[in-house]
Order: C-alpha cells, then structure tokens, then sequence
C-alpha cells in the first residue's frame, strides 16, 4: 500500500463528528439547519426512484442561476462530495497540485488521498489571508496539473478579488493546469445571480452546494461547474461512487431552490447581526488579533502569545463552549469561530470565551 493510501480519512472531519459539540457551539460553519415543514413541501412534490445522469429540474435551476449550460452542471451530494469527484477527474497519483496554507483540512486529506504530489503556497495573516499571485508563479511548472483554493477561503472568511483570481488563471493557463474553486461560502454574499470565477476562464472548476448559507445541509444537494467534456467525464466517474442520487433528495433541492430569496434574506439578517456582535466583542480584546472579513458565517482569530490549543481545550471542558481549534487548519495559534448560529448562543458563547481568554492570560 502506498504512503497517500495509507491516509484514510480526515482528522478534522472525525473531530466534528466527535468533538466539537457542545452547549454553545461557535465551532459550525454553516446556517443552522431549516426545518422541513419550513420549506413548504407535501408528499405530492417527492418520489422515490428516478435513474440517468441528473435530475434535470435541479440542474436547469442550478444552470439558470449561475448562467451557465446544464452540461456544464454535474450535481453530488454537498460540497465535500463534489470535491471528491472534481478532483478525481482532475487529477491521477503522481501528479503535481498547488495546494493554499492555511486549508480546509478534509479538502487537503482528499489531495493527498489521490495520491497527489502536493505543494504549498501560503495565504499569510499579514497580506490579509490573500493570495499573492507572485508566490504562485514561482511554485507552479510545467508538471503542474491543478492549484486548488477556496473563496470565500476556509478559515478565514476573505473574499478573492476577481482581478487576483483572473491572474490565478493566467498562471494556471501557462502551464495547461486546471483551477478548483470551493465557492460554498460565496453564497453568503446573496447575490441574486452569484458570482463565480467558472466564467473567468475554460481553466476554471468550480464546487458549491446550498449547505453553508441557507442552512440546508441536509439535503446534500451540492454540483459542479466544468466545462462540457468535463462534466461529462466526471458523471462517468460517478458512476463508480454514487451511482445515483437519492431522488427524494433531489426532488426537496428543487422545492428549496424555488424558495432561496426568502430563505436567503433571513440568513443574511442573522449574519450580519452576528458578524456586528463578533466585531464588537473583538474590539474588547487585545490579547487576539483577527483578519475582519465583510462576508461568510467564519472569523479566524490568532492569540497574541503562545497556542490556542489550551484555550480551546479550557473553552470546551470548563465554559461548555466550541470552536475549531487552528491545528486543524495548519495554524495552532489560531482558532476558527462560526457566526452563522443562534444569536443568542453566540452571544453566551463569547461571553464564555471572555471567561476564557482572562483565564488563560
């Protein structure tokens, strides 16, 4: 067995399955979940079984929402999966991959999984946590297949601007290599046709679902943006995974979809409620200093001394309290806190982090 087999799973993933639950949880990342009854579905919406490569409602409102061809639409179950599918018809062991640091971990144990060759570039706390474009240009060659990043990025929240992302093409295009974009967060903009780097360039892929912002997780309805030929490959590829999709699954998706604006609009209410709580309990704290960005359901503070290792294990144990601690993403200074939850846990939960933090000083 070789040594990229021999990582079997993801350490951040079973710390969430595990770990990170607890009375006030700051550790989420995403909308707490809508109730079903919420959507405004009967039984006559659903069925059981439908086969093929898609259920084509759901992929012609993805495709009208994002303006793209439905064959430029594959659908998988959440983000997570699409990655998983992207990046196995992107890539075969062996090949190069320029990877961000810091990153989302289960999106890295994937890379690595594949048997990818795969190096780093680094999105610092002092430019902000964005990409320089120079860093990657020296690191990229001609055995380069595929640079992978996340935007809105994971941990941080930062947004990518398009002119960096055009650039992140033109360098990619040079070698012949592919872009693969996580955009799950970038839904927390609201926009009503969201933006996407997959009308940048051919060399652009491009995952998301409806999990992160409009609080419908369990749905699992998550796709992919490729180019035609692309798309195509990858269904094929599904077919060894997935197979099919669960149809009820799909059939919801479509209901939720058909409702985004109203259920959008409450989420965006509770998140900039939340991200003006956050930022004012941040300005009560000179012992962490925080990259503030505009959008997202994630902050990603660092203490000013030491780890945060041990306040994580104190927040949880002692102040029933969660966040993620920043070993997780690479970066053990650091710890990542969700708004995206009840306002008044959040509220609780930091004035426990505030317990916390003067224990731990």
């Amino acid at each position: 067995m070789t040594a990229a087999r021999e990582v079997m799973g993801s350490s951040y993933m079973h710390w969430a399955k595990t770990r990170s639950a607890a009375k006030y949880n700051l550790a989420t990342s995403g909308l707490g979940n809508v109730k079903l009854n919420e959507l405004r579905v009967s039984l006559d919406d659903l069925e059981l079984t439908e086969g093929g490569y898609g259920y084509q409602p759901l992929i012609q409102l993805i495709a009208t929402r994002y303006c793209v061809a439905p064959e430029e639409v594959v659908t998988a179950a959440g983000t997570t999966f699409a990655n998983h599918l992207a990046m196995a018809a992107l890539i075969k062991p062996g090949d190069e991959i320029l990877f961000e640091h810091p990153a989302y971990e289960p999106m890295l144990a994937l890379a690595r999984y594949l048997g990818a060759d795969v190096k780093r570039f680094s999105r610092r706390f002092e430019d902000g946590f964005q990409i320089v474009p120079e860093d990657l240009d020296r690191l990229i060659t001609t055995k380069t297949r595929l640079i992978v990043i996340t935007n809105l990025h994971n941990p941080s929240g930062v947004l990518i601007s398009d002119a960096t992302m055009k650039q992140i093409g033109e360098i990619a295009r040079r070698v012949g290599a592919r872009v693969l974009v996580d955009e799950v967060y970038m839904e927390t903009l609201f926009e009503d046709s969201p933006r996407t780097s997959f009308h940048l360039g051919e060399e652009f892929v491009v995952t998301s679902s409806l999990t992160k912002a409009f609080g419908l997780s369990g749905l699992r309805c998550g796709w992919i943006l490729a180019q035609r030929e692309l798309a195509k490959r990858m269904w094929l590829l599904n077919d060894l995974f997935a197979a099919t999709a669960v149809h009820a699954g799909e059939r919801l998706s479509v209901v939720a979809m058909r409702q985004l604006e109203g259920i959008g609009e409450r989420a965006k209410q509770l998140l900039d409620r939340n991200r003006q709580i956050l930022n004012d309990f941040l300005d009560t704290r000179d012992d962490l200093e925080v990259v503030r960005p505009e959008f997202g359901t994630v902050m990603f503070p660092r203490v000013r001394h030491g780890t945060s290792e041990r306040l994580c294990d104190l927040l949880r144990e002692k102040y029933e309290t969660s966040v993620v601690p920043g070993v997780f993403f690479e970066m053990p200074a650091h710890f990542r806190i969700g708004i995206a939850g009840n306002t008044d846990s959040l509220s609780e939960g930091l004035t426990r982090l505030e317990l916390a933090l003067d224990e731990y000083a």
